[in-house]
């Protein structure tokens, strides 16, 4: 079988981490770099990744999870949180990095600016914040294979508060709201969701050419 399918295979939602075993820095390393290089529309990386260290704010946030213990249990807490607005600096500073990283003059970057800039400007802030989303789940897509090739678990989360998640990290003043959650680490043994066969439709149900 293909490495990439059984990759696939062998992942699925942890509803039981073994608090017990951590991940070591190096696989952890791996998986923010992945986060890093998620592709998103324009490059303009609408999103950002907190890593809940904190005991006592993970113990907090399982109430606002609706109490699943994944948040406090597993190695790592990722919250995926998305840009509430996006503003011209943010765009600037878009630009700036780009034209330090392949050493390009900021004034051929201007129609480029200019592009991103007329779309973000025409979007009201309903619009940026739906767009931002939509990053920030192709970056949940990216960390859940890049977790399954290392044999890292992990549990995607839409099932949590996010009013309340905003405002027991304090993500307002941070211009970002909570929109995924993903647990990180290693399943328990007594975790019997991991001895289901996967449901998934017929190949030709769901995939079809016309």
């Amino acid at each position: 079988m293909n490495s990439i399918i059984e990759d696939l295979n062998w992942r699925y939602a942890v509803k039981q981490f073994d608090s017990t075993k951590k991940v070591s820095d190096s696989d952890f390393e791996v998986v923010k770099e992945s986060l890093r290089l998620t592709p998103t529309s324009y490059g303009l990386q609408s999103f950002t990744a907190l890593i809940i260290e904190s005991n006592d704010l993970r113990e907090k946030l399982i109430e606002a999870s609706y109490g699943q213990r994944q948040v406090a249990d597993a190695s790592h807490l990722i919250v995926l949180c998305s840009y509430s607005t996006i503003k011209n600096e943010d765009v600037d500073s878009y630009m700036q990095l780009i034209s330090n990283t392949r050493n390009v003059a900021m004034e051929h970057l201007e129609g480029f600016s200019n592009t991103i800039k007329g779309t973000v400007n025409s979007r009201t802030e309903e619009e940026i914040l739906n767009w931002s989303t939509r990053q920030t789940y192709i970056a949940l897509g990216q960390l859940l294979h890049t977790c399954a090739s290392l044999r890292i678990d992990t549990t995607p989360m839409e099932g949590f508060d996010p009013a309340k998640y905003d405002e027991i990290i304090g993500l307002s003043e941070r211009n970002l709201t909570a929109t995924l959650v993903c647990p990180v680490g290693y399943r328990h043994e007594e975790d019997s969701a991991q001895h289901g066969a996967k449901v998934r439709k017929p190949l030709d149900d769901l995939i079809q050419t016309i």
